[in-house]
């Protein structure tokens, strides 16, 4: 999917260019035609999850500036929905920005009503604004991907005080009946829930994926499906992949336009302006398990609040060694906002981002190639956890839009696959990778990520006694 969503030839090139001169050949042919959208991210994450749907819209000929992806600043639920608790938002704050934020777009594009597509805990604050918040006057149509809309569990007497219990006082008041015919949902806006058969692991029969093995939460798969909604099943997607893969972008764009898209692909543009905020993360758990989607368990990201007085340098990397060539091609020390660019960039060329900033470690992420330009290459500042130290290099693979399974997709990962941590299991629920290398090796550390084409991503090894953690991030 990577090679011919990006292309990498020059017909493929030609012809995106020949679409983007004809003034685009298909989707929206004007503002009329295409409504604002807006994108609400999940439990602990970033508006970055949103980059390729972006793209994929922006493919289709929806106009860049009637897309926006938003970002929360305390993206993590509370515990307890009635207890204030620092770092995190309660689903009243949660549903606040999102009012806030729709009425900027509306003023902003002058349209009467927008489009929002929200992922996992996303769908919770669309749910309440136009439940309680005056969104069945502003929300044409409203798309939910694995959203657990009746709980990631529903036991008696276990955190029913948080938003994910399906037996909490938030989900049973948006979960009453609105009519006569008992729906869940609010009219008059059109309503569409991407689930997966059953690989969602917060939409779960068993309590693994938030401490609770062999214990039944008293949901099933089912959890994101509404009454009164259209309800979609994609067999095997995980639970990320209900909200940034191809197949729901194509379910997505289909429930707005009431037509597919005329291509799933990412058309590369002739040139590229990449932008983003620096934010910044606790400390990481030595584990290569990362879960940061529902039930705040295991979660890594403290806020999406900008990082002070970080800096950041890019550099354009050798695609076979990863090694740097030449000078940074761009160096920025990050203002109050947190923004790192704009910064124009060259496609076909893989980059490594530098971050540095007090109290963080020095952070490479090493991505591949940029197809189209971008606002939302958001920047994570890491720390070293205590347990790593010892190791003379910490390279981290991450998948931010899925999670790595080996029973869908073929990974490598410094030529181990499956990936350390990561195993063959029912369901996928792990998204990241690490290797602490004990020995002394300034080298190429290479990851492969297998779909019906292959992302592959070199990077370099930096020392972790001088401060320094690399990533490697897949773009799919």
């Amino acid at each position: 999917m990577f090679r011919r969503m990006f292309f990498g030839t020059s017909a493929a090139l030609a012809l995106a260019l020949a679409i983007a001169s004809s003034g685009c050949a298909f989707g929206p042919r004007g503002q009329a035609e295409a409504p604002p959208i807006v994108f609400v991210h999940g439990n602990g994450d970033s508006a970055a999850v949103w980059q390729t749907t972006l793209w994929r819209f922006e493919s289709n000929g929806w106009p860049r500036d009637r897309l926006f992806a938003l970002q929360q600043p305390y993206p993590l639920a509370q515990d307890d929905d009635s207890r204030e608790q620092a770092g995190r938002s309660s689903t009243a704050e949660h549903m606040a920005f999102l009012k806030t934020e729709v009425d900027k777009v509306l003023a902003k594009t002058g349209a009467k009503q927008v489009v929002l597509v929200g992922h996992s805990r996303g769908g919770y604050a669309i749910r309440n604004y136009i439940q309680n918040g005056g969104g069945d006057k502003t929300v044409s149509h409203a798309i939910l991907g694995g959203t657990p809309n009746h709980g990631v569990w529903a036991m008696p007497g276990f955190r029913e005080g948080s938003e994910f219990s399906g037996i909490g006082p938030f989900l049973k008041a948006l979960n009453a009946p609105k009519n006569a015919a008992g729906d869940e949902v609010s009219g008059p806006v059109q309503w569409l829930t991407i689930r997966s058969d059953n690989n969602d692991k917060f939409s779960q029969p068993d309590g693994e994926w938030f401490g609770a093995k062999g214990t039944p939460t008293r949901v099933n798969y089912d959890s994101p499906a509404l009454k009164g909604a259209q309800n979609t099943v994609i067999p095997r997607i995980d639970h990320r992949e209900t909200a940034f893969s191809a197949e729901a972008f194509e379910a997505t764009y289909r429930f707005i336009t009431g037509k597919p898209p005329a291509s799933l692909k990412i058309w590369p543009e002739p040139s590229i302006v990449l932008d983003g905020m620096v934010t910044g993360m606790g400390v990481r758990s030595s584990s290569s398990s990362s879960s940061s989607d529902s039930g705040g368990a295991g979660n890594n990201f403290t806020n999406n609040l900008p990082v002070p007085k970080a800096l950041v340098e890019i550099y354009a990397v050798h695609p076979e060694t990863g090694l740097r060539v030449g000078a940074p091609v761009h160096t920025k020390a990050v203002s109050a906002n947190g923004r790192w660019g704009p910064f124009r960039g060259m496609p076909g060329v893989p980059y490594e981002f530098v971050m540095s900033a007090p109290g963080y470690a020095k952070t490479h992420i090493y991505r591949s190639p940029f197809p189209r330009s971008s606002d939302v290459v958001h920047l994570k500042a890491d720390r070293i956890a205590d347990a790593d130290l010892p190791a003379f290099s910490i390279v981290q693979l991450i998948r931010p839009r899925g999670y790595l399974d080996p029973t869908t997709h073929h990974i490598r990962f410094d030529d181990q696959s499956p990936p350390p941590g990561v195993t063959v299991a029912r369901v996928a629920g792990i998204s990241s990778s690490k290797i602490n290398l004990t020995k002394l090796q300034n080298r190429a550390i290479s990851a492969e990520f297998h779909t019906d084409a292959v992302e592959r991503i070199v990077g370099r090894t930096w020392p972790a006694k001088e401060n320094h953690v690399v990533w490697l991030e897949i773009t799919q």
